[in-house]
Formats: C-alpha cells, sequence, structure tokens
C-alpha cells in the first residue's frame, strides 16, 4: 500500500538567530525564530512523513512548550521520525519540498541540503527533491517577514 503525507511549517526571520535550512546553516543577517533551530524544512518534512504515516504531527511528538527541545537540532528530530515511521513498518518511498523566502536565494545551497536530508531519511539523494520559490512581494514571504516550506512524503507498507 502507498501513503502520501503533506508537511507545511513557517518561521518569522529575526536578528540574532542562524538560518537553518534542511540542516545546512545559510550566512546572512537574519535568521528563524522558534524553540528548536527552526529548521523550517526540516519541520515540514517531519509533519509529512508522520501524515503520511498516521503518527500525529511534529507538535505532538516534540512539542515547544517542552524544554528537552530547546534549540534541538531539527536534523535529529527528523531521524527520530524516521525511526517512528520505521517501527510501524513503513518504508519512505521519496520526498518532495518546497521552500519558500525572499533571500538568501537557496540554489547555491540546494545540493547540501539534499544531501542532508537524503542521509538522515536514509534516502539515496535522486529521492529527494528540494526546489525553491520566492512570495513574489505578497505576503508575509514576500515582505521579508519570515520563510515556509512545504513537502510531500510517500511512504509504502512493508507488508
Amino acid at each position: 500500500m502507498t501513503l502520501t503525507g503533506i508537511g507545511y511549517d513557517s518561521h518569522r526571520l529575526g536578528a540574532g538567530r542562524r538560518l537553518v535550512i534542511g540542516g545546512v546553516e545559510i550566512a546572512g543577517e537574519l535568521g528563524l525564530e522558534g524553540h528548536s533551530d527552526a529548521d523550517v524544512l526540516a519541520h515540514a518534512v517531519i509533519d509529512a512523513l508522520l501524515g503520511a504515516a498516521g503518527l500525529g504531527d511534529i507538535g505532538e511528538h516534540f512539542p515547544d512548550t517542552d524544554e528537552r527541545w530547546r534549540d534541538a537540532d531539527s536534523i535529529g528530530l527528523l531521524r527520530a521520525a524516521v525511526q517512528m515511521v520505521a517501527s510501524a513498518r513503513l518504508q519512505i518511498v521519496n520526498v518532495d519540498c518546497t521552500v519558500v523566502m525572499e533571500a538568501p536565494k537557496l540554489a547555491p545551497h540546494r545540493q547540501a541540503i539534499r544531501e542532508r536530508l537524503a542521509a538522515a531519511l536514509g534516502l539515496e539523494r535522486e529521492r529527494v527533491n528540494v526546489k525553491a520559490s520566492s512570495g513574489e512581494g505578497i505576503g508575509f514571504v514576500g515582505r521579508g517577514e519570515g520563510v515556509a516550506a512545504l513537502a510531500l512524503a510517500t511512504l509504502e507498507s512493508e507488508t
């Protein structure tokens, strides 16, 4: 049986924070605000995996009210979600995702992000696709106030 899940996350940009996208730190004046490292892409991928597996969402497993997850490395959280999926006897087939941000440009970092996500997911890089888009000057992304990410995960049942 094939299962599909979708994930979405957004975080506000702010000074004094790191900008981490898909486990890769990107130099810039602003970073993402959040309880963990605020890796918007890793969070979207986690929700896509958990959704496809019927295992709830990121807030259920890693709530921002729990101090254990303060400044957590979101790639570590992604690895934990991968283990939950494997425990449910499901196999990850592929992940496709889009990051929506104005600046900096994601293109120079795209391959490093794909490799980092693929390693955490236990997939070949070719099974992880990362795209970038902008807000075209519209909404919170277009005004440079934040970053959003969407992810789609496809799983297959081992039975």
